[in-house]
């Protein structure tokens, strides 16, 4: 019997997740919920499913849900899912904040149910190949950048982007940085639009990230060096190449062969086959907590550069 999930949130990344889920065989899309009833009601025809009037209904006919909702609502709406008895999805960060973060987690373990939470590239081939060649690593150099648009500036580009590579960097390390610093900008919205962090972890490994939604084109890319070996990822193309030094000083290169997939459809996949075996999820709840801590320390670092900044151009008015 296939498992039903509904999903909460009718905007784009909530009917990508529709459509994801139409294609599983594991899984059955068993309706939408979203608070514009009229977007809820195109979604449903769209994809020929129910659309509920509310999370209650939604909850009394689904066995788990995927929560698509702004990070602002996630709180709320997961932890009424998970209340209601269903393992839950939700789109990155886990939450806006660690409170609000905790009040999901304490939820999930009250009922016995499941958060995974939708760190997307850590399904990307690409990094999947790449955690698998990783040995020592010493210095990340990271940069995500993407054209602008009005979604997601309910939260900054931290939240928005950089969040995927913070869960990435703490997931090869196996550890949490033990300094930080930061700088970024507000240009187009209230929030921060470019940051530009250092993060310096024990043992030496430091990785450099820059994550940008005021660009004028769209970069995925990760470079990693480790003892005698560079290795760049392109998260995009799906594609990687590795250079090595030989004990001979001969420089060589040799291509990734991966596997290209959609990360979207491994992701959901994977939490189906989580939710239908009770297995933990690979980004659960903790894991989506420790970025979500990492990337608001961030931000409070960028914060105080902003007041060193302010600070120095008064002193040359």
């Amino acid at each position: 019997m296939k498992l039903r999930v509904a999903v909460a949130g009718a905007g784009v990344f909530g009917r990508h997740h529709m459509r994801v889920l139409r294609g599983l065989e594991t899984a059955e899309l068993a309706g939408v919920f979203d608070i514009d009833p009229a977007r809820a009601a195109q979604a449903a025809a769209d994809f020929e499913v129910p659309a509920f009037a509310s999370l209650e209904a939604l909850a009394a006919n689904a066995d788990a849900a995927i929560v698509a909702v702004p990070t602002t609502a996630h709180a709320a709406t997961g932890c009424q899912l998970l209340n209601a008895g269903l393992d839950v999805l939700i789109e990155k960060p886990i939450a806006p904040t660690l409170e609000e973060a905790d009040q999901l987690l304490a939820a999930a373990s009250r009922n016995g149910k499941l958060i995974q939470v939708g760190h997307l590239e850590r399904f990307n081939p690409a990094v999947e190949a790449l955690a698998a060649k990783i040995t020592v690593p010493l210095f990340f150099e990271i940069h995500r950048l993407s054209l602008f648009t009005p979604r997601s500036l309910d939260v900054d580009v931290v939240l928005d982007l950089m969040i995927h590579d913070i869960d990435i960097v703490l997931a090869l390390t196996g550890k949490m940085p033990e300094e930080v610093r930061a700088a970024g900008i507000s240009i187009l919205s209230k929030k921060v639009d470019i940051a530009n962090v250092r993060l310096a972890f024990p043992g030496g490994c430091v990785a450099n990230l820059t994550a940008s939604r005021v660009s004028t084109e769209k970069v995925r890319k990760v470079r990693l060096f480790q003892p005698h070996e560079y290795i760049s990822i392109d998260y995009a193309d799906q594609k990687g190449i590795a250079f090595r030094v030989s004990p001979q000083k001969q420089i060589g290169f040799e291509p990734f062969l991966i596997q290209q997939d959609e990360p979207l459809r491994r992701e959901v996949a994977h939490f189906v086959d989580c939710v239908t075996q009770r297995t933990r999820p690979r980004v659960d709840g903790l894991e989506a907590r420790r970025a979500l801590a990492v990337a608001l320390d961030i931000l409070e670092k960028i914060e105080a550069h902003a007041a060193i900044i302010s600070a120095t151009l008064a002193a040359q008015q």
